[in-house]
C-alpha cells in the first residue's frame, strides 16, 4: 500500500509541476513557449515530456525584467510621501499632491520629483516664450510647444516687456546676464549646481579691453556698458546721457552713434558711456569674451531666481542681499532644488485663498530642506505661480490658467 501511495504521490507531483511550468510560460513571457511535438494535454493534464529545454532557455532570454533603479525610485517615493496622492508622470518622474498646515491653516502643495539616473532621457531646461526676449505666453502654450511633461513658471521678468531678469542660458547660449548678484541654478550633464552668479565679460581690441557690465538687460546704472544681441529684438534701447552706441557685425565695428541702432543678425550693439566706448573706431576688429563667475564652462542651461532657500543642506534665505525684500510675506510660491543624490525637485504652493494661504520664504526653505534638498532657490511666484503636468494645470493659480509669462522651467523626454 505504501509503495502504491508513493507512486501516486510522485505522479501527482509531476503533474503539478507540469501545470506550474505551463502557467509560468504564459505569465512571465510575452511570447508563448514552443512545446515539443509529442506533448499531450488531456482534460487539462499535461503529459510529459513538457518543453524542450533549449527552447525554454531561448524564451527566458527574451523576458524583460523591470529596472531595479526604477523599482527603488518608486519605493523611495512611496515611502517619502506616505499618505499623499502620488501620480506617475513618466519613468523617473513623479507628481505628488499634499497639504501642509501653517499656523493651523492649510497650504496646498504640488511636488515634482525627477531622477535622471532612473531615466537618462529626462531633459530639464528653461525655455522662452518666443524667439526673442520681450514676449510673453501662457505656461500651457510654452509647454505644448516644447512637448513638455512638466512646466512651471521660471525666472523673474519685467511685466511690461517680458524680458527675464537674471541669468538665462538655454542650450549653452547665454540670453541674459545676472542682476543684483542673485542666485542661479546651473544644469549639467551629470547634475546641478547653485550659486550667486556674476558676469565676467569683456570686449577685446588688440591688447585693450572694455568691461561689459551686462547682456540683454535693462539699464540699472548710467555708468554701465551693456551688450544687446538679436535675442533682445530688432533695435537697441535708448542711449544714456553722454553715451554712445557701437554696432558690431561679424567681429567688426560698422557704426557708431548716439541714437538707437538696428541690431545686426551676426553681431550686437554696445550701449554705454562715451568715456568708455570713445576709443573704438569704425572698422576696428573686436571680439566679445563672455564667462560667468563661478566659471561653469560645461553648463548646459542656467536659470536665475532668488533668494536662496537652502544652501549646503541648511535653510538659508538671503532676501536682503539679493534685493528681494518686496517678495516677502505669505504668497503663492514656486521653488526648485536638488538632493545629494541629484534628484531634481520642483514645488508650487497655492495661496491668497481660504483653502490655501501660501507660504513665507522661511517656511518654503524649511519645506525644501524636509524634502532632502541640499540646495534650493525661490523662483518667480505670486500671480506667476503655475504648474503644468501632462497637459493640465495642476495647481490653482490666482488667475485661472495662469498669467502670461516670459519663460518657464520644463521637464521633457529626449
Amino acid at each position: 500500500m505504501d509503495t502504491i501511495y508513493s507512486t501516486l504521490t510522485r505522479e501527482r507531483i509531476l503533474i503539478l509541476c507540469a501545470n506550474v511550468v505551463l502557467v509560468a510560460s504564459f505569465v512571465f513571457s510575452q511570447n508563448s513557449f514552443v512545446f515539443a511535438d509529442n506533448i499531450k494535454i488531456v482534460n487539462g493534464i499535461v503529459s510529459p515530456p513538457l518543453v524542450n529545454s533549449i527552447q525554454i532557455e531561448r524564451t527566458l532570454d527574451k523576458i524583460e525584467f523591470k529596472d531595479n533603479s526604477e523599482v527603488e525610485f518608486n519605493n523611495y517615493i512611496h515611502k517619502k510621501y506616505a499618505n499623499c496622492r502620488i501620480y506617475n508622470v513618466s519613468k523617473g518622474v513623479k507628481h505628488i499632491k499634499l497639504v501642509r498646515y501653517y499656523q493651523g491653516r492649510p497650504v496646498k502643495l504640488n511636488v515634482i520629483e525627477a531622477d535622471t539616473n532612473v531615466n537618462p532621457k529626462i531633459k530639464i531646461k528653461p525655455i522662452l516664450a518666443s524667439t526673442t526676449l520681450s514676449h510673453k505666453a501662457s505656461i500651457t502654450a510654452m509647454a505644448k510647444r516644447n512637448n513638455s511633461l512638466v512646466a512651471v513658471n521660471g525666472a523673474f521678468f519685467l511685466p511690461q516687456t517680458g524680458c527675464p531678469l537674471g541669468t538665462m542660458m538655454v542650450d549653452k547660449k547665454l540670453y541674459t546676464g545676472p542682476v543684483f548678484n542673485r542666485v542661479a541654478m546651473g544644469i549639467f550633464d551629470d547634475g546641478f549646481k547653485m550659486d550667486r552668479v556674476q558676469l565676467n565679460a569683456t570686449l577685446k581690441r588688440g591688447f585693450d579691453s572694455i568691461k561689459i557690465d551686462n547682456i540683454n538687460q535693462p539699464r540699472m546704472s548710467v555708468g554701465f556698458t551693456l551688450c544687446y544681441t538679436p535675442d533682445w529684438g530688432k533695435v537697441s534701447p535708448y542711449t544714456p546721457k553722454n553715451g554712445l552706441q557701437v554696432v558690431v557685425s561679424d567681429g567688426k565695428v560698422i557704426a557708431i552713434g548716439t541714437n538707437k541702432c538696428s541690431i545686426p543678425l551676426n553681431g550686437y550693439v554696445l550701449v554705454g558711456p562715451a568715456v568708455k566706448l570713445a576709443s573704438l573706431k569704425i572698422n576696428d576688429r573686436v571680439s566679445l569674451n563672455i564667462k560667468t563667475n563661478p566659471e561653469w564652462d560645461d553648463v548646459n542651461h542656467i536659470i536665475s531666481g532668488g533668494p536662496y532657500l537652502v544652501k549646503d543642506g541648511e535653510v538659508f534665505v538671503d532676501v536682503q542681499d539679493e534685493k528681494l525684500l518686496a517678495i516677502g510675506g505669505r504668497n503663492p510660491r514656486t521653488a526648485i532644488g536638488y538632493t545629494a543624490e541629484n534628484r531634481f525637485i520642483i514645488i508650487t504652493a497655492d495661496g491668497r485663498e481660504g483653502s490655501s494661504i501660501g507660504m513665507t520664504l522661511k517656511e518654503l526653505g524649511a519645506f525644501m530642506k524636509s524634502l532632502g534638498c541640499v540646495n534650493a532657490m525661490n523662483l518667480d511666484g505670486g500671480g506667476s505661480t503655475v504648474m503644468y503636468v501632462n497637459g493640465m494645470i495642476t495647481n490653482k493659480p490666482p488667475v485661472q490658467g495662469g498669467i502670461a509669462l516670459s519663460n518657464a522651467l520644463t521637464i521633457s523626454l529626449e
